[in-house]
């Protein structure tokens, strides 16, 4: 796709670079910011570079014996950038996969630069850890996310736009339906994310407020949300019509699938081969979606559990597929009665 070369320029002279398992931001302007790295985190009034970076298997390897801000530090010597005025991601995401999205009003303009993998770690705040963390563990981001303002905000303004990138976020995955791998829940994000923001230290209009109501928080959110939402796809195919399908939906709750089958009296292939092309068809996925929100209202205990049931089975009477009907009754009886 790219190949050593500058990809991407903002109005501010933001130079963006790929550069093979990297993605370097060289600054046009002073910049003041906040960073989730372990190099020059918190925040910062005088970054001058920004990098995210695809570990590769020899990297990883090497990591867990070495220290995070060491390693980064030596990146910016191998990139020729200045360790003191720098910050970088990392992630098992692969930097081709990179999405830029550039939203303006006026002569506000927000630049979100988003790299994201949600197959193996996507999840939701408040699910069941997938590790604890002693004498400092070593875990890489998934989805990672730099944002450049061309105004200046202060740090408390910074923070609330952390805090809208976070939301927006998502806002993205829950547009796509992503489930968690940890629960059954659509996950908020993954377990080890990333966050850049740089806003303009030479502008002479300073901005106070980056949340919802604000129209520096839309665009925020804007770029955000698009962003991520083509990274998932350009990284792991997850789509729109990827996620229009009735057994991807009903992936998110798990159960041993093979009792059903070994209960099956139809002939399997041509049972799975029928499910396959219904799964596809929008009134199943419609059908699918309204039973597993009973489901979903169930287990959050916010509809009574026969009511639920009730209804479950008579919207599952609406369904044409004989496949698809099977398999939610199935659903039903597991989840609901």
């Amino acid at each position: 796709m790219y190949s050593n070369r500058l990809i991407f320029k903002t109005s501010l002279n933001d130079e963006i670079y790929y550069l093979n398992d990297t993605i370097l931001i060289n600054f046009g302007v002073s910049r003041n910011g906040l960073s989730t790295s372990s190099l020059n985190s918190g925040t910062n009034d005088n970054y001058k570079s920004v990098f995210n970076q695809h570990l590769s298997q020899e990297k990883i390897d090497y990591l867990v014996d070495h220290d995070i801000c060491e390693y980064l530090i030596n990146e910016c010597q191998n990139l020729k950038i200045d360790s003191d005025s720098s910050t970088g991601l990392i992630t098992l995401a692969d930097m081709k996969n990179v999405s830029i999205v550039t939203k303006k009003f006026k002569s506000l303009e927000v630049t979100a630069i988003a790299t994201a993998g949600v197959r193996t770690n996507a999840s939701r705040a408040g699910d069941p850890a997938s590790y604890w963390e002693d004498h400092g563990e070593f875990h890489f981001g998934t989805i990672n996310i730099i944002l450049l303002v061309n105004v200046h905000l202060d740090k408390s303004t910074l923070m609330e736009a952390f805090i809208t990138l976070t939301e927006a976020k998502t806002v993205a995955l829950n547009n796509l339906r992503i489930q968690s791998q940890y629960s059954s829940g659509f996950a908020t994000g993954t377990g080890t994310d990333g966050v850049c923001i740089f806003s303009n230290a030479d502008s002479d209009n300073t901005l106070t407020n980056a949340g919802k109501h604000s129209k520096l928080g839309e665009l925020i959110a804007q770029s955000v949300i698009e962003s991520v939402i083509k990274s998932i796809g350009k990284q792991v195919w997850i789509t729109k019509k990827s996620q229009s399908n009735s057994l991807v939906r009903l992936n998110r709750y798990k159960l041993d699938i093979n009792e059903f089958y070994n209960n099956l009296d139809d002939d399997k292939f041509e049972f799975i081969k029928q499910l396959k092309i219904d799964a596809k068809k929008q009134d199943n996925v419609a059908i699918t979606t309204s039973i597993l929100n009973l489901i979903d209202e169930v287990d959050g205990n916010l509809i009574n559990r026969k009511e639920a049931y009730d209804l479950a089975l008579k919207i599952k009477e609406n369904c044409n597929s004989y496949p698809i009907k099977k398999v939610l009754e199935y659903w039903i009886n597991y989840f609901i009665r």
